[in-house]
């Protein structure tokens, strides 16, 4: 493979003998490379994971970068749909010349690119999905950060049945592999337990046409609707379905966009449920999250906290743990031996573990409620609102 022997090669230049190094890798400066939903439906969430990583960059830069380089982030828009990916992640390693590519956001668009990362042998780091597939220990260069959906899906079905002993639970998903991934959780979770939804419809992705899917739900007189969705598709279902009069708990997986997801709802947001994975990014309390506001204003003074930028913090950081661990020389390779080999590490109190068959660092997921102003709640169990 091109890319296993380039840092073989040895170069003579004005008579001395010069190591190449990987690409990406200069004297001063390592670069990585994103594609993601910069524009579109999805926009928030490529964009958040753009802040947080650059905000973890440049608060390392300022304290002198790793190893003496600074860190350099490319990211380029994918709109959330898999041939733009495609091209993009061609275009970052093959022209671009990254070291490793960072916060893709999306299944539908990983599933398509992680492929070509992995024939490349070119880390995959932070992806935002919980998508099984990229859990797989046999790919070699993929490092996650967050639970996966199927945690989440378990999570949903047991506070729905355990705290509110429902048992009429409906589903709206993405027709598409991130909606089917999230539909074989709620499916395995509620079989688990004996049970089977009452009612299922889905949406075209990159679109809001959820009218039949709302329709068809409706009609099974649901106590809870769970959702595998993008936020511009579920607050329109949200908002259709409190017009109508359909009274049930709406449940989002954290990919939604928790911050994008209240602000299209507005008022129809009250009591809303999203399970999250990463803590509440507003508690200054937490070194973590203290460190991370302070981040994130440094690169955008107007810049409000939200789940889905202290994500893209975190990833920002895991991928700087890596780099320090590499050492020196670092490589792709040494890259990702620093996760693969066994790793323990503890951003502020935030304590993630990989290992040879371990891809995923953290397996938290918490509850969290729309609050009526349009804030958050965090929650340990679901109450009725009746």
């Amino acid at each position: 493979m091109k890319t296993s022997l380039l840092f073989a090669v040895v170069a003579t230049l004005s008579g001395a003998t010069v190591a190449l190094a990987d690409p990406g890798v200069e004297a001063g400066k390592v670069t990585f490379g994103q594609s993601a939903a910069l524009d579109g439906p999805a926009a928030a969430l490529g964009q958040g994971m753009k802040l947080g990583i650059e905000a973890a960059f440049a608060e390392a830069n300022a304290a002198g970068g790793v190893e003496g380089r600074q860190l350099e982030l490319v990211s380029v828009d994918d709109g959330y749909e898999p041939e733009r990916a495609i091209e993009n992640t061609k275009s970052l390693i093959e022209i671009d010349q990254v070291f490793a590519l960072i916060g893709a956001v999306g299944t539908p668009t990983s599933k398509a690119a992680q492929p070509i990362a992995t024939a490349a042998m070119v880390p995959y780091i932070g992806p935002f999905t919980g998508a099984g597939f990229l859990r797989d220990p046999s790919h070699g260069n993929v490092v996650n950060y967050r639970a996966s959906y199927g945690q989440e899906t378990e999570a949903w079905v047991k506070h729905l049945t355990e705290d509110l002993q429902y048992d009429r639970i409906a589903l709206l998903y993405q027709d598409d592999s991130f909606g089917r991934v999230g539909q074989s959780g709620v499916t395995a979770a509620l079989e688990k337990r004996g049970m089977e939804l009452v009612a299922e419809g889905s949406y075209k992705r990159n679109t809001t046409a959820v009218k039949s899917a709302l329709l068809t739900i409706k009609k099974a007189k649901p106590q809870a609707v769970v959702m595998v969705g993008a936020y511009k598709p579920v607050a329109e279902f949200i908002k259709l379905a409190k017009k109508i009069k359909m009274d049930a708990t709406f449940v989002n997986i954290s990919f939604v966009g928790s911050s994008a997801l209240a602000q299209e709802l507005g008022e129809d947001g009250d009591g809303v449920v999203i399970t999250q994975v990463v803590p509440f990014p507003w508690d200054g309390s937490n070194p973590l999250i203290s460190r991370y506001q302070a981040a994130i204003q440094s690169v955008s003074g107007d810049a409000a906290p939200g789940y889905v930028s202290l994500e893209g913090y975190i990833v920002g950081r895991i991928a700087i743990e890596g780099l320090k661990r590499a050492g020196g020389d670092v490589t792709r390779d040494s890259f990702l031996s620093a996760f693969h080999d066994g790793a323990t590490l503890d951003l502020d109190g935030l304590k993630l573990s990989y290992g040879a068959e371990d891809t995923q660092g953290s397996d938290d997921v918490y509850l969290t409620i729309i609050k009526s102003d349009g804030s958050f709640a965090a929650v340990d169990k679901l109450a009725s609102a009746n």
